[in-house]
């Protein structure tokens, strides 16, 4: 199937022959579903901490975390062409006839072009709309009152106005102010300073960004970042990646053939966001925040967001002290049978992990070693929203192809819904996943996991996509928050709505929680 030229392409690439062979037998196989035992729900996977609790770990986290190097690692390669999907159909068609005036005016719901266009000057980007549209000779409110509503939508969208649509949602302006108005990296930059400086003030952020888009990224942050180091009394150490090309995914046709452009080329496609779990590997960090780039709030909400980030950073920060000091214990050898029978609870009770059934038949040697290989691993706790209709995965109890049963976060891609067991289960499910982790990538004695080691390759997933109007099917890895950190010590805590506040299309910045009103 391949030849001397594919073999060039995929060494420049940095990817193994093994690798494309892997891919190329994935496809053919395909990728089991998730075996869900039962959906994690307080009580049973997540922990619901009153609002003393949520306090005290805050409080813990503000006395322990500078002993730790924080980073907050932010995916924001994201392109915004998304979140403008109804405005393109609409500009698209739109002659400005009398029928499509009337059909436009009486659309209804959050979600229509109309409501979008009645309520433009409440974005936080109207004021440039507004130059934009003067600079090539037209006035915003004339054009609304001659009803030329696409003229409008392509100087939000087109290069010859703001050139939204081919951005990335981090250099957009989500949210106005009374003396400015921010893009949604400014607002990272904002939250940074409140969780993760340290000592000496200095916060460390990681954005993961596409090659295109890395100069304005990098522009927008030494324009933004001095205003806000004076602001807070911090300083700012701030880096970038991008997605490697030996992460790509080989493409193939709908017979499990390399997948050729027309040059005779092959053809590669991203492999998602579990691609980035080599970018938190390169970092070599300590304690990682993670959280979507378009998950952000003005300044008269982020209080609570703060507060829990902080909560479920002292929660970890607790068991990670703890998690050090048994496997301390387990190395020096002899361990009473008190302390083994006090580690054991603590891994059931605090850490939620499940020990096999033949456990209590191995040797104490075996156990001391299985239970070393168990707390010695990196570690997660993610916060997890009570489920209001949001799309996502969620946290289930997950049996893995070794028997071995875990907290797992499951997309909607992962579950078999044909199986009216497994549906059953899904339906149950009473919490969802807002990207709201907090982990430990570092062991006992302060050296960094490699992440490769705690990646189940069984969980990726093959999608249907086209090129060049011929069929062809993609492979994605193991998404960073499900497959990529499916061997990592996991935790789930019960979070407030109100810090889950994303933007899928451009409407959800008139939401309540994105005006500053």
């Amino acid at each position: 199937m391949l030849n001397e030229k594919d073999f060039r392409q995929i060494e420049e690439k940095g990817i193994s022959r093994q690798q494309i062979d892997q891919q190329i037998e994935n496809f053919k196989k395909g990728f089991p579903t998730a075996q869900l035992t039962a959906a994690a729900t307080p009580g049973d996977g997540i922990r619901v901490f009153d609002e003393k609790d949520i306090k005290q770990l805050a409080g813990y986290y503000d006395l322990h975390s500078s002993e730790h190097r924080l980073l907050k690692f932010v995916p924001a390669s994201g392109a915004a062409t998304r979140m403008f999907k109804h405005l393109f159909e609409f500009a698209e068609k739109y002659s400005g006839s009398d029928e499509e005036i009337a059909t436009l005016q009486n659309q209804k719901g959050t979600d229509s072009t109309w409501h979008f266009l009645q309520n433009i000057d409440k974005y936080a980007f109207a004021d440039d709309l507004r130059a934009a549209l003067h600079n090539a000779g037209h006035d915003l409110d004339a054009l609304l009152q001659q009803k030329k509503y696409d003229v409008v939508v392509q100087y939000l969208l087109d290069d010859k106005g703001l050139g939204y649509a081919n951005l990335p949602k981090g250099l957009l302006k989500f949210h106005q102010y009374p003396d400015a108005s921010r893009r949604a990296l400014e607002e990272h930059l904002v939250e940074g300073a409140h969780y993760v400086a340290d000592a000496e003030g200095v916060v460390q952020l990681h954005f993961t960004v596409s090659p295109e888009h890395r100069e304005r990224f990098e522009q927008a942050v030494a324009q933004a970042s001095p205003e806000y180091e004076k602001r807070f009394g911090v300083k700012y150490q701030i880096t970038f990646s991008e997605q490697k090309p030996s992460t790509d995914t080989i493409a193939v046709d709908m017979n499990n053939e390399p997948f050729r452009d027309a040059d005779g080329s092959l053809v590669f496609r991203p492999g998602g966001h579990g691609a980035l779990i080599e970018n938190l590997n390169d970092l070599k960090g300590d304690i990682i925040f993670i959280k979507n780039i378009d998950n952000i709030v003005p300044d008269r909400l982020k209080e609570v967001t703060h507060l829990y980030k902080k909560a479920i950073g002292g929660l970890l920060l607790k068991l990670k002290a703890q998690v050090d000091e048994y496997l301390q214990q387990l190395e020096g050898g002899d361990v009473s049978k008190e302390l083994f029978d006090e580690i054991i609870a603590f891994a059931k009770k605090d850490l939620m992990i499940q020990l096999s059934d033949d456990f209590d038949k191995l040797s104490s040697g075996e156990k001391r070693d299985k239970l070393f290989g168990l707390l010695n691993r990196p570690m997660r706790i993610a916060g997890m929203v009570k489920n209001e209709g949001e799309p996502g995965g969620g946290p289930f109890w997950v049996r893995n192809e070794k028997g071995e049963v875990s907290l797992q976060i499951v997309e909607s891609s992962q579950m078999d819904m044909n199986n009216p067991q497994q549906k059953k289960l899904v339906s149950g499910a009473t919490h969802f996943n807002p990207v709201d982790l907090v982990c430990s990538v570092r062991d006992y004695r302060g050296e960094n996991f490699d992440l490769h080691h705690h990646i189940d390759a069984s969980t990726g997933f093959i999608s249907k996509k086209s090129k060049d109007g011929k069929d062809l099917k993609a492979q994605e890895l193991p998404g960073l928050w499900n497959g990529a950190m499916a061997d990592w010590i996991t935790l789930f805590v019960e979070v407030p709505i109100d810090t889950f506040n994303p933007v899928k299309t451009v409407n959800d910045l008139l939401r309540p929680q994105h005006l500053n009103a």
